[in-house]
């Protein structure tokens, strides 16, 4: 029959929300320049507000259509098996985004620049006070680091329980249990609101701020966007919840689902290096606060 489908690819339509989300971020991206420089704009607030409120949409009404294909039939094996190949790429992308950060944290410990080796200006804006001698130690002497087996230990401790409870839910899924789904999800969503609460109270306890020197610096840096990837692993595992009671999951078709676990699966792994890098190694030696 003329137009009939006769493949296993899913032709997307034309769609307002690819547009509606780009125009979003450049609105977004706007505020957040105009706020940088808030003593001289005026109404940075309301643009920054418009951009996240569209992207907010965005990601409601493109992520509607999404689960609306894939009840429709659109999703099928070949299509499935490239999406993965999709998330196993970005998540790639993501590992790159940290091995950037652990790269700058382990120049600064092991490859301290001289001072007239950089130009001038940008290390005194790092190093505060100390000037060269700063450079020469790291983390910079007199500076108390977080004790690493303290919250960061029990935090720890927290994301690999995390791990175990998405693995649980994983497996019930698979094996048809709902039940077991719901849970495993509800204790992993739990595990990591913790989490985040935890280092909350840890960046309001550290005993050093952001700036002064390079090594809070890149502290702050790496554990902050893990921070910011747990949180918006959460998100994704509590929209996999509402969905596993609307019984949108099957034991053959959950790709939602799969992907949000890998996320935290990732996130699990890159806390692992973060607390032997930065908590254990980077504060070896230094006084414990």
């Amino acid at each position: 029959m003329a137009g009939a489908k006769n493949h296993d690819y899913h032709i997307l339509a034309p769609d307002i929300w690819p547009f509606i989300g780009a125009f979003s971020a450049l609105t977004f991206t706007t505020g957040m320049v105009f706020y940088m420089h808030r003593e001289t704009m005026v109404g940075w607030e309301v643009i920054m507000g418009l951009g996240i409120a569209g992207l907010i949409a965005t990601f409601w009404g493109w992520f509607s259509k999404i689960i609306n294909e894939a009840h429709a039939g659109d999703h099928t094996p070949v299509v499935q098996l490239h999406m993965r190949y999709g998330m196993i790429l970005f998540i790639l992308s993501e590992v790159m985004f940290f091995v950037g950060w652990f790269w700058s944290f382990f120049d600064f410990a092991l490859f301290p620049a001289p001072l007239e080796m950089v130009a001038e200006g940008t290390w005194q804006n790092l190093i505060g006070q100390d000037g060269a001698a700063a450079l020469a130690h790291f983390p910079p002497d007199g500076i108390h680091v977080i004790d690493a087996f303290d919250l960061p230990l029990l935090n720890t401790m927290i994301l690999l329980c995390s791990g175990t409870t998405v693995t649980w839910a994983h497996h019930s899924l698979i094996n048809g249990d709902r039940e077991g789904l719901k849970l495993g999800l509800w204790a992993t969503v739990g595990l990591g609101i913790l989490f985040t609460c935890i280092q909350a109270y840890e960046y309001m306890h550290a005993p050093f701020g952001f700036g002064g020197n390079t090594y809070s610096s890149a502290f702050y840096m790496a554990t902050g966007f893990h921070g910011f990837h747990v949180l918006v692993g959460t998100i994704f595992l509590i929209v996999c919840l509402r969905r596993a009671y609307l019984g949108h999951f099957t034991p053959r078709q959950h790709f939602g689902f799969e992907a949000a676990a890998w996320y935290w699966h990732f996130v699990d792994v890159v806390w692992l290096f973060l607390f032997i890098a930065v908590y254990v190694w980077g504060g070896w030696g230094a006084e414990v606060h």
